[in-house]
Protein backbone atom coordinates (compact mmCIF):
# COMPACT_ATOMS: atom_id res chain seq x y z
CA UNK A 1 0.00 0.00 0.00
CA UNK A 2 2.96 2.34 -0.56
CA UNK A 3 1.26 4.24 -3.37
CA UNK A 4 -2.20 4.46 -1.80
CA UNK A 5 -1.95 8.06 -0.59
CA UNK A 6 -0.47 9.23 -3.90
CA UNK A 7 -3.39 7.66 -5.73
CA UNK A 8 -5.82 9.06 -3.17
CA UNK A 9 -4.57 12.62 -3.72
CA UNK A 10 -4.95 12.12 -7.46
CA UNK A 11 -8.50 10.82 -7.07
CA UNK A 12 -9.48 13.71 -4.80
CA UNK A 13 -8.07 16.16 -7.34
CA UNK A 14 -10.08 14.51 -10.13
CA UNK A 15 -13.23 14.84 -8.04
CA UNK A 16 -12.54 18.54 -7.52
CA UNK A 17 -12.23 19.22 -11.27
CA UNK A 18 -15.15 17.03 -12.36
CA UNK A 19 -18.46 18.82 -13.12
CA UNK A 20 -20.56 15.87 -11.91
CA UNK A 21 -19.01 16.29 -8.47
CA UNK A 22 -20.38 19.81 -8.16
CA UNK A 23 -23.70 18.78 -9.65
CA UNK A 24 -23.99 16.10 -6.97
CA UNK A 25 -23.05 18.60 -4.24
CA UNK A 26 -25.51 21.22 -5.49
CA UNK A 27 -28.40 18.79 -5.82
CA UNK A 28 -27.62 17.20 -2.46
CA UNK A 29 -27.50 20.44 -0.47
CA UNK A 30 -30.51 21.85 -2.33
CA UNK A 31 -32.66 18.80 -1.69
CA UNK A 32 -31.59 18.33 1.94
CA UNK A 33 -32.08 22.04 2.69
CA UNK A 34 -35.52 21.94 1.10
CA UNK A 35 -36.48 18.81 3.06
CA UNK A 36 -35.27 20.31 6.32
CA UNK A 37 -37.31 23.45 5.64
CA UNK A 38 -40.44 21.36 5.02
CA UNK A 39 -39.81 19.44 8.23
CA UNK A 40 -39.49 22.69 10.21
CA UNK A 41 -42.68 24.11 8.67
CA UNK A 42 -44.58 20.95 9.55
CA UNK A 43 -43.09 21.04 13.04
CA UNK A 44 -44.14 24.70 13.48
CA UNK A 45 -47.70 24.07 12.32
CA UNK A 46 -48.13 20.87 14.28
CA UNK A 47 -45.51 20.37 17.03
CA UNK A 48 -44.57 16.75 17.57
CA UNK A 49 -42.69 14.87 20.23
CA UNK A 50 -40.15 13.63 17.68
CA UNK A 51 -37.21 15.95 17.15
CA UNK A 52 -37.08 17.41 13.59
CA UNK A 53 -33.47 16.23 13.38
CA UNK A 54 -34.63 12.62 13.71
CA UNK A 55 -37.21 13.13 10.97
CA UNK A 56 -34.47 14.64 8.80
CA UNK A 57 -32.25 11.57 9.15
CA UNK A 58 -35.12 9.25 8.25
CA UNK A 59 -35.12 10.81 4.76
CA UNK A 60 -31.42 10.10 4.20
CA UNK A 61 -32.11 7.70 1.33
CA UNK A 62 -33.59 10.36 -0.98
CA UNK A 63 -30.28 12.01 -2.01
CA UNK A 64 -28.37 8.73 -1.80
CA UNK A 65 -30.18 7.39 -4.88
CA UNK A 66 -28.64 9.99 -7.18
CA UNK A 67 -25.52 11.04 -5.27
CA UNK A 68 -23.83 7.63 -5.12
CA UNK A 69 -24.09 6.96 -8.90
CA UNK A 70 -22.82 10.47 -9.70
CA UNK A 71 -19.81 10.04 -7.41
CA UNK A 72 -18.83 6.52 -8.49
CA UNK A 73 -19.95 5.88 -12.07
CA UNK A 74 -16.74 7.36 -13.53
CA UNK A 75 -14.35 5.75 -11.06
CA UNK A 76 -13.37 2.63 -13.04
CA UNK A 77 -15.57 2.84 -16.14
CA UNK A 78 -13.94 6.06 -17.35
CA UNK A 79 -10.47 4.61 -16.81
CA UNK A 80 -11.41 1.61 -18.96
CA UNK A 81 -13.07 3.69 -21.69
CA UNK A 82 -10.04 5.97 -22.01
CA UNK A 83 -7.52 3.14 -21.66
CA UNK A 84 -5.72 4.82 -18.77
CA UNK A 85 -6.30 1.87 -16.46
CA UNK A 86 -4.09 -0.29 -18.69
CA UNK A 87 -1.29 2.26 -18.40
CA UNK A 88 -1.89 2.50 -14.67
CA UNK A 89 -1.49 -1.25 -14.29
CA UNK A 90 1.97 -1.07 -15.87
CA UNK A 91 3.16 1.18 -13.03
CA UNK A 92 4.26 -0.25 -9.66
CA UNK A 93 0.79 -0.02 -8.12
CA UNK A 94 -1.62 -2.80 -7.24
CA UNK A 95 -5.28 -3.16 -8.18
CA UNK A 96 -6.09 -3.08 -4.47
CA UNK A 97 -4.48 0.33 -4.12
CA UNK A 98 -6.34 1.64 -7.16
CA UNK A 99 -9.77 0.42 -6.01
CA UNK A 100 -9.30 1.49 -2.39
CA UNK A 101 -8.07 4.95 -3.40
CA UNK A 102 -11.13 5.48 -5.60
CA UNK A 103 -13.40 4.27 -2.82
CA UNK A 104 -11.69 6.41 -0.17
CA UNK A 105 -11.88 9.56 -2.31
CA UNK A 106 -15.59 9.09 -2.93
CA UNK A 107 -16.20 8.26 0.73
CA UNK A 108 -14.37 11.39 1.93
CA UNK A 109 -16.42 13.58 -0.40
CA UNK A 110 -19.65 11.79 0.57
CA UNK A 111 -19.11 12.28 4.30
CA UNK A 112 -17.99 15.87 3.75
CA UNK A 113 -21.27 16.70 2.02
CA UNK A 114 -23.23 15.20 4.90
CA UNK A 115 -21.07 17.11 7.37
CA UNK A 116 -22.26 20.37 5.78
CA UNK A 117 -25.82 19.47 6.79
CA UNK A 118 -24.71 19.73 10.40
CA UNK A 119 -25.25 23.49 10.02
CA UNK A 120 -29.00 22.79 9.69
CA UNK A 121 -29.13 21.36 13.20
CA UNK A 122 -26.90 24.11 14.61
CA UNK A 123 -29.21 26.80 13.22
CA UNK A 124 -32.29 24.94 14.45
CA UNK A 125 -31.11 24.62 18.03
CA UNK A 126 -29.54 28.09 18.04
CA UNK A 127 -32.59 30.05 16.88
CA UNK A 128 -35.70 27.84 16.89
CA UNK A 129 -35.24 25.76 20.02
CA UNK A 130 -32.65 27.82 21.83
CA UNK A 131 -34.52 27.50 25.13
CA UNK A 132 -34.86 23.72 24.99
CA UNK A 133 -32.39 21.13 26.23
CA UNK A 134 -30.03 20.07 23.46
CA UNK A 135 -29.79 16.29 23.07
CA UNK A 136 -26.77 15.45 20.88
CA UNK A 137 -27.19 11.68 20.85
CA UNK A 138 -29.81 11.42 18.06
CA UNK A 139 -27.64 13.63 15.84
CA UNK A 140 -24.49 11.67 16.67
CA UNK A 141 -26.29 8.40 16.03
CA UNK A 142 -27.77 9.68 12.77
CA UNK A 143 -24.42 10.78 11.39
CA UNK A 144 -22.81 7.55 12.62
CA UNK A 145 -25.32 5.61 10.55
CA UNK A 146 -24.71 7.89 7.55
CA UNK A 147 -20.98 7.14 7.79
CA UNK A 148 -21.44 3.37 8.16
CA UNK A 149 -24.10 2.95 5.47
CA UNK A 150 -22.23 5.29 3.12
CA UNK A 151 -19.33 2.87 3.01
CA UNK A 152 -21.65 0.17 1.69
CA UNK A 153 -23.42 2.37 -0.85
CA UNK A 154 -20.15 3.72 -2.29
CA UNK A 155 -18.62 0.24 -2.44
CA UNK A 156 -21.67 -0.83 -4.46
CA UNK A 157 -21.05 2.11 -6.79
CA UNK A 158 -17.38 1.17 -7.23
CA UNK A 159 -18.42 -2.41 -7.92
CA UNK A 160 -20.93 -1.27 -10.56
CA UNK A 161 -18.28 0.89 -12.24
CA UNK A 162 -15.83 -2.01 -12.33
CA UNK A 163 -18.27 -4.10 -14.37
CA UNK A 164 -18.37 -1.95 -17.50
CA UNK A 165 -16.72 0.69 -19.68
CA UNK A 166 -19.92 2.74 -19.90
CA UNK A 167 -20.50 5.41 -17.28
CA UNK A 168 -24.23 5.34 -18.03
CA UNK A 169 -24.49 1.61 -17.43
CA UNK A 170 -22.36 1.95 -14.29
CA UNK A 171 -24.70 4.65 -12.99
CA UNK A 172 -27.80 2.53 -13.71
CA UNK A 173 -26.31 -0.56 -12.05
CA UNK A 174 -25.18 1.53 -9.06
CA UNK A 175 -28.66 3.02 -8.66
CA UNK A 176 -30.21 -0.45 -8.91
CA UNK A 177 -27.93 -1.90 -6.24
CA UNK A 178 -28.48 0.97 -3.82
CA UNK A 179 -32.21 1.08 -4.50
CA UNK A 180 -32.48 -2.67 -4.07
CA UNK A 181 -30.61 -2.72 -0.77
CA UNK A 182 -32.60 0.16 0.72
CA UNK A 183 -36.09 -0.54 -0.61
CA UNK A 184 -36.11 -4.32 -0.93
CA UNK A 185 -34.18 -4.73 2.32
CA UNK A 186 -36.58 -2.45 4.19
CA UNK A 187 -39.74 -4.04 2.82
CA UNK A 188 -38.61 -7.63 2.61
CA UNK A 189 -41.06 -8.64 5.33
CA UNK A 190 -43.99 -7.21 3.32
CA UNK A 191 -42.75 -8.93 0.16
CA UNK A 192 -42.42 -12.18 2.08
CA UNK A 193 -46.17 -12.10 2.81
CA UNK A 194 -46.62 -13.25 -0.79
CA UNK A 195 -45.36 -16.64 0.36
CA UNK A 196 -48.05 -19.08 1.37
CA UNK A 197 -45.89 -20.52 4.10
CA UNK A 198 -43.31 -17.89 4.97
CA UNK A 199 -39.97 -19.51 5.91
CA UNK A 200 -38.53 -18.47 9.25
CA UNK A 201 -35.24 -17.43 7.67
CA UNK A 202 -37.09 -14.82 5.58
CA UNK A 203 -38.37 -13.12 8.73
CA UNK A 204 -34.90 -13.19 10.28
CA UNK A 205 -33.31 -11.81 7.13
CA UNK A 206 -35.92 -9.04 6.94
CA UNK A 207 -35.09 -7.89 10.46
CA UNK A 208 -31.36 -7.75 9.69
CA UNK A 209 -31.69 -5.92 6.35
CA UNK A 210 -34.30 -3.31 7.31
CA UNK A 211 -32.31 -0.19 6.37
CA UNK A 212 -34.99 2.26 7.46
CA UNK A 213 -35.26 0.56 10.85
CA UNK A 214 -31.48 0.75 11.22
CA UNK A 215 -31.66 4.50 10.71
CA UNK A 216 -34.52 4.83 13.18
CA UNK A 217 -32.51 2.91 15.75
CA UNK A 218 -29.31 4.89 15.27
CA UNK A 219 -31.07 8.28 15.25
CA UNK A 220 -32.83 7.27 18.46
CA UNK A 221 -29.51 6.53 20.12
CA UNK A 222 -29.76 2.74 19.75
CA UNK A 223 -26.53 1.35 18.28
CA UNK A 224 -27.10 -2.14 16.89
CA UNK A 225 -23.78 -3.93 16.35
CA UNK A 226 -25.46 -6.40 14.01
CA UNK A 227 -26.16 -3.56 11.59
CA UNK A 228 -22.54 -2.41 11.81
CA UNK A 229 -21.31 -5.92 11.01
CA UNK A 230 -23.74 -6.12 8.07
CA UNK A 231 -22.62 -2.86 6.47
CA UNK A 232 -18.91 -3.37 7.06
CA UNK A 233 -18.89 -6.96 5.82
CA UNK A 234 -20.96 -6.12 2.72
CA UNK A 235 -18.71 -3.13 1.98
CA UNK A 236 -15.61 -5.32 2.13
CA UNK A 237 -17.32 -7.94 -0.05
CA UNK A 238 -18.18 -5.44 -2.81
CA UNK A 239 -14.68 -3.93 -2.73
CA UNK A 240 -13.13 -7.40 -2.86
CA UNK A 241 -15.30 -8.33 -5.86
CA UNK A 242 -14.32 -5.07 -7.56
CA UNK A 243 -10.65 -5.89 -7.08
CA UNK A 244 -11.14 -9.39 -8.49
CA UNK A 245 -13.06 -8.11 -11.53
CA UNK A 246 -10.41 -5.51 -12.41
CA UNK A 247 -7.57 -7.98 -11.87
CA UNK A 248 -9.27 -10.59 -14.04
CA UNK A 249 -10.25 -8.21 -16.85
CA UNK A 250 -6.95 -6.38 -17.02
CA UNK A 251 -4.94 -9.55 -16.50
CA UNK A 252 -6.74 -11.21 -19.37
CA UNK A 253 -6.58 -8.23 -21.71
Amino acid sequence: MRHFFTLLRNELWKLLITPSTYIAAFLFLLIMGFLFQLILLDYANDPKEENPSITFFKLFFIPVFFMVPLLTMKSVAEERASGTIENLMTTPVTVTEVILSKFAAGYIYYTLLWAFTGSFHILFFSFVQKDSIFDPYPIIGGYAYIAISGALFLSQGIFASSLTRSQLIAGIVSFTLVFGFIVVGSYLDELALLWVNQPEWIDTLAKHTDVLQHMRDFSSGIIDTRAIVLYVSCSLAFLFMSILIVEYSEGGS
